[in-house]
């Protein structure tokens, strides 16, 4: 059996978690929007049509704030149309997914959802075929109080308070070359900056957010980065990444391994904007918004055999299997050890389009992904500890060097709570793992959970959709202030440890 050790202090701290890294993402995309968080005249919807038995999920999943309305979507949208009656919208043919959009449901639609889910917007403008006055405008239909066109407009729509929307997202993936308006980087740059300020003259309380490059593969990768911040470094809070991984080639163990990938991919990012921070000689820092990270490769072949211009058609509904989860398990983790940098990330996405809930006329169930999403939104909010790992490692064919063990420890001081999120890679063998915790003098086992299956490939379905699910661990102590505990091959583990309330 391998062994590991994780070595750390109490007054080695990395960062207080801002919630928001618990994100999630909803695009006018296939079946998230019609079918997924919305069906109206569904023996499971409310009186607004929106589905009573999605909302009971995503508020498990303790989602603080989603994303929308895209996406490539965004940047051809234009949010009149989704707002005002529903027999006035118009249908529109949605370029970007080679779809029709019917504009039944809209921004305020989306407002009144996430305030049923518990949930914050995280508002997208659109930069691609619009710039910006249409983000101004918006901004001021979304946040202004009243006496203005736009303010009083909403107030003729039904909504008399303003949305209070405070996180914008300045477009969407700027770079790619299958975005609606295309951009160079001095392009972008330039219109983010003219967006951010206009919107902060309006409202100076909002956050923004500039698009990084639309992944590590694009060849303008880094430069892309320093050139938008060259331009809008004043204007914006946050810069954004996006990821998505898939296991294409069948090779488990270097699927597993893109967790390092993505570790080395946030740690470029913040090496650019803090080389650009000094370059300007600024005292402020800028964050990052991981808005869009998942496993995303299960639906891409069906997908292309899709027909053009369907409404809400079966789009990037991928079926996650146990690995997935095991790898969705550890992204989370390598997000809670860049705490102190980013801020905000988004699950991608929430309902039936590449997400961890799923959808049918009859009910709806949870994907192997949603467990680790759920227990680490749950435990994971606190101070992320200095996780020190000392593991044995493998050779991944895409990555490179892998530690078989990936864990971190959150703080929650004021529960008096310590939680270790940790993934055993192995696929072949158990790890035993050691921590010196007699730091946290008095605190005992609370909670072991595993997330564990023999087959990688297991999936949940409507049918059977307890297949994989967490199951109480049994192979964790915490005796005289040392936590030992074996994690299975293959498994994904949380183990909570904590003082015992009084009363």
């Amino acid at each position: 059996m391998k062994k590991a050790e994780i070595v750390t202090d109490q007054h080695f701290l990395l960062a207080e978690t801002d919630p928001r890294i618990f994100g999630s993402f909803i695009e006018q995309l296939g079946r998230a929007v019609y079918g997924g968080i919305y069906q109206p005249g569904s023996p499971l919807a409310d009186e607004e049509g929106m589905r009573r038995d999605v909302l009971e999920l995503v508020r498990q999943l303790r989602v603080p704030v989603v994303r929308y309305p895209g996406g490539n979507f965004v940047s051809g949208y234009h949010w009149e149309d989704g707002v005002g009656p529903r027999e006035q919208r118009p249908a529109r043919p949605d370029l970007a997914w080679q779809v029709i959009e019917t504009n039944a449901f809209g921004l305020n639609e989306f407002v009144s959802w996430a305030k049923k889910a518990d949930t914050q917007v995280m508002m997208a403008v659109n930069l691609g075929t619009r710039g910006p006055e249409d983000a101004k405008n918006l901004l001021e239909y979304c946040n202004f109080q009243g006496g203005t066109y736009y303010s009083d407009l909403r107030k003729q729509h039904g909504f008399a308070q303003p949305h209070g929307i405070r996180l914008w997202c300045l477009g969407n993936e700027m770079d790619g070359t299958w975005q609606m308006g295309h951009k160079t980087a001095e392009e972008y740059g330039r219109t983010a900056a003219e967006a951010g300020r206009l919107m902060k003259m309006l409202d100076p309380s909002i956050e923004t957010v500039a698009c990084g490059s639309s992944n590590l593969g694009m060849d303008t990768f880094g430069t892309w980065e320093e050139t938008v911040l060259d331009a809008c470094y004043d204007q914006v809070d946050y810069l954004s990444l996006h990821q998505y991984y898939g296991n294409y080639q069948g090779d488990s163990a270097d699927f597993l391994a893109s967790s390092v990938g993505m570790d080395e991919f946030i740690s470029s990012v913040v090496s650019i904007c803090d080389c650009v921070k000094a370059k300007k000689r600024k005292q402020k820092k800028i964050h990052l918004s991981f808005d869009e990270w998942n496993v995303w490769y299960h639906s891409r072949e069906a997908d292309e055999k899709l027909p053009r211009w369907g409404t809400a058609p079966h789009q990037l509904e991928d079926v996650y299997n146990f690995e997935d989860a095991l790898l969705v398990g550890s992204m989370l983790i390598t997000l809670l050890r860049h705490a102190d940098r980013v801020k905000i990330a988004c699950l991608a996405q929430l309902v039936n389009v590449i997400a961890p809930i799923m959808t049918s006329d009859t009910g709806a169930w949870r994907q192997t992904i949603f467990y680790p999403f759920w227990y680490t939104s749950r435990y994971g909010r606190g101070t992320v500890l200095q996780t020190l790992v000392q593991s044995p490692v493998y050779e991944s064919k895409s990555y490179g060097t892998a530690p078989y063990l990936d864990a971190v420890l959150v703080w929650n001081r004021e529960q008096e709570e310590l939680t270790l999120f940790a993934v055993n890679k192995s696929l072949e063998e158990d790890l035993e793992v050691s921590c010196d915790l007699r730091q946290f003098a008095g605190y005992r086992m609370v909670e072991h959970q595993v997330l564990a299956h023999p087959d990688l490939k297991a999936v949940n379905t409507e049918e059977n959709p307890d297949e994989v699910i967490p199951a109480a661990g049994e192979n964790a102590s915490l005796r005289d202030g040392r936590l030992t505990a074996v994690l299975g091959k293959h498994s994904w583990q949380m183990i909570r440890m904590g003082k015992p309330q009084e009363g």
